[in-house]
């Protein structure tokens, strides 16, 4: 990757590091449902306000806009819905390492959906390693007495899945739509769909009652969801759905390491130990010998 691909990649993990926090915080007082409703809402504001500062144009074809019709559900609004639900019965470290198998879904889904994305011992090598320093960074937050329920453990894989394919088939037919709108068009998608959804599907559909609950929906929406969707949308199409899922193995870290910082939390070696793996993980499938970093001629 590039200098500028790096700086999107490592920002992009630093705003959703976090999001598990918030996530856990919102669905103590409103429903999972109406918190993806309003994250949805205040993300696709965030995006549109940004396109229209950018003056981007907007898809007028209706093809494109089946597309995302299609598409922005599948990789923003019923992922973070499954993930929402899931943090009502599993503690958010269970959920980000759950998460953190986003990566290895993709590269089996791009191995057989795209031409320059396949899979390679490499990759695979590299995306094991990675799994493995989240899973020894958070090892000592999985305690015996830490809150645990196996369907919200499968919803969360499940929304994983749904990362993963949407990540692979949005690169594919999304090619003709510039960046900041890609972006924007998935969340005003997810928005539309969760406003239709949510009041019907969530009985009652609660508006938040806590200052706290409307923090974490602003971080959620304008950080979490307008700002980083956008970046994410164009690491996918820049460097490919595989190299750009890795970013799942940087959440743990910088939730972790956020801890340490600003409440005092214990600099365990897990903590040390997992952040090596992971990070050696982003060389190792980032690796290209120096053929391989030849133009071709």
């Amino acid at each position: 990757m590039k200098p500028k691909h790096w700086l999107v990649f490592i920002t992009l993990g630093v705003i959703w590091s976090s999001s598990f926090l918030w996530i856990k915080i919102g669905v103590q007082d409103i429903g999972p449902m109406a918190l993806t409703a309003f994250r949805m809402l205040f993300g696709a504001l965030t995006a549109v306000a940004i396109g229209i500062y950018q003056k981007v144009e907007w898809p007028r074809d209706l093809r494109t806009w089946i597309i995302f019709g299609i598409l922005g559900p599948a990789s923003l609004a019923i992922p973070v819905f499954l993930i929402s639900w899931g943090e009502q019965t599993i503690d958010s470290a269970v959920a980000s390492i759950l998460n953190a198998t986003v990566p290895l879904f993709t590269v089996f889904i791009a191995h057989f959906v795209l031409q320059d994305d396949k899979m390679t011992m490499q990759k695979v090598l590299g995306l094991l390693i990675g799994f493995a320093g989240t899973i020894l960074l958070l090892s000592e937050d999985l305690t015996v007495g830490a809150k645990s329920s196996v369907i919200g453990q499968a919803a969360v894989i499940l929304a994983s899945i749904f990362y993963a394919g949407s990540a692979v088939y949005g690169r594919k037919y999304t090619q003709h739509v510039e960046g900041t709108t890609r972006g924007a068009m998935f969340l005003i998608t997810s928005a539309i769909f969760m406003w239709i959804v949510g009041p019907l599907a969530e009985k009652p559909f609660e508006f938040p009652s806590l200052p706290i609950t409307w923090i974490a929906i602003l971080w959620l929406g304008i950080l979490g969801s307008g700002l980083a969707v956008i970046m994410l949308w164009y690491l996918i199409h820049e460097i490919g759905p595989t190299r750009t899922s890795l970013v799942t193995y940087l959440f743990p870290v910088g939730g972790l390491i956020l801890g340490v910082i600003f409440l005092n939390e214990h600099l365990s070696w897990q903590l040390l130990a997992g952040s090596v793996l992971i990070i050696f993980s982003l060389v190792v499938v980032n690796w290209k010998s120096a053929k391989q970093a030849q133009p071709a001629k």
